[in-house]
């Protein structure tokens, strides 16, 4: 990554041990390790959520494409993001289908309408 070698890691220990003491270099070690890995595991997020976000662009441009044909004349490759498309629909309403199911159904009560 940072294309360092051998030496030049035994320079830049022996400088962390003479700038920042026996005591603080340890602790330094470990918020080094931890700023690292916190940024590795951003980078690694990042990459997910747009490698997400291109497969949701291409299937909907495989949507348009087949709207733009015929919905019975498409190759087969989009009529597989087509059945992907609606299958990701399905999943998307099933949770608020089964939300609004579960809801408990309130009865108005006209009593306290006093006129």
């Amino acid at each position: 990554m940072f294309d360092i070698g051998f030496w030049e890691l035994i320079v830049i220990a022996i400088l962390g041990l003479i700038v920042l003491g026996p005591e603080r270099l340890p602790g330094a070690l470990r918020a080094l390790q931890r700023t690292v890995r916190r940024v590795r595991e951003f980078s690694s997020n990042v990459q997910n959520e747009l490698k997400h976000e291109l497969r949701i662009k291409e299937l909907h441009e495989h949507l348009q494409q087949a709207e733009q044909l015929d919905m019975d004349k498409l190759p087969p490759e989009l009529q597989r993001s087509v059945a992907e498309l609606k299958a990701a629909a399905q999943q998307v309403q099933r949770p608020y289908a089964a939300k609004q199911d579960d809801a408990p159904v309130t009865k108005k009560d006209d009593s306290d309408k006093h006129e």
